[in-house]
């Protein structure tokens, strides 16, 4: 008989694995994402990030697959540690230009949460310059957080970059999507106040190549493997302990003889060898011998 036939998996039925990561700490990546949205969120709240982001914050920040959206326009940044790509909801520059402008023709998207229709806005100057200006400033904070990673982790060849100077990173720069199996952060914003208030959540992408990517996976994977190293060095006689039982003597007797018994009574035993138990396991016998008025077991011999 045929089995039957089965439908077919579709993409979103498993998870396409990237030989490049394999072996590689990728479970990690969620340290380094909370690490970077410390550093992010504390810049946006501060007062040279309000200047530029105004009432909005930032919600979430993960890594994920590089969405697939054609409408997205990629910002290219080049730094010492590699290149990272910018891109930018346009609901989210237009709702900035107007916090920051006051726009007050600016459409109206209806209620709360509806997205809005940016097809039919005309892409200005001024809105390309600030996608410019955000770009570079997420490059920069994003190659400042992983130079203090690898520097951390103590990475080995890369004592020069300590920190990351804005001068050596590249003028953004347009640039084609990452590809399909390749990495970005995507960063979650939300706006406290203002006129888009209540609306859904906004986002931006930061794309990180090969390079970068690897340079991330090193500091994550150098912090592993320092601490695997601390745990090895330890001798196991050292790091494992063990509860052991020791056993002077045992005697059977009948149930009668038991119920029988009072308080005075002598019961007669013979004290050879005491059995050495592990949780009720014999694994040894040994010796008794009494050393400045203590019992001591002593001459162990393995049981079997």
């Amino acid at each position: 008989m045929n089995p039957p036939d089965r439908p077919r998996a579709t993409q979103g039925d498993y998870q396409v694995l990237d030989p490049s990561l394999l072996g590689r700490p990728v479970h990690l990546l969620p340290k380094f994402a909370r690490r970077f949205a410390d550093v992010l969120g504390t810049a946006m709240a501060g007062p040279g990030g309000r200047r530029y982001w105004g009432a909005y914050r930032l919600a979430n920040l993960s890594f994920e697959r590089a969405p697939e959206e054609a409408s997205l326009r990629w910002l290219a940044v080049d730094g010492p540690l590699g290149t990272a790509a910018v891109a930018f909801e346009r609901s989210l520059l237009l709702g900035l230009l107007e916090g920051r402008y006051g726009r007050k023709n600016a459409p109206q998207t209806g209620t709360p949460g509806t997205p809005r229709d940016t097809s039919a806005e005309r892409v200005t100057a001024t809105e390309e310059r600030l996608a410019a200006t955000l770009a570079a400033q997420l490059a920069e904070q994003l190659h400042a957080c992983v130079a203090d990673a690898l520097a951390d982790a103590g990475a080995a060849g890369l004592d020069a970059v300590s920190s990351v100077d804005p001068l050596t990173l590249g003028a953004p720069a347009a640039a084609s999507a990452p590809g399909k199996a390749g990495w970005v952060i995507r960063v979650d914003l939300r706006c406290a106040h203002g006129q888009v208030q209540g609306q859904a959540d906004s986002h931006c992408w930061i794309g990180l190549d090969q390079e970068l990517m690897a340079h991330v996976l090193q500091g994550l994977m150098d912090e592993r493997s320092s601490t695997r190293t601390a745990r090895s060095s330890e001798p196991l006689a050292t790091g494992l302990f063990v509860k052991l039982d020791g056993r002077l003597a045992s005697k059977e007797i009948t149930l009668a003889a038991l119920f029988e018994l009072k308080v005075g009574d002598v019961i007669p035993v013979s004290v050879g060898r005491a059995d050495v138990l592990l949780d009720e396991s014999r694994l040894f016998t040994a010796a008794v011998a009494e050393h400045k008025g203590k019992l001591c077991l002593t001459s162990f011999e393995d049981a079997e």
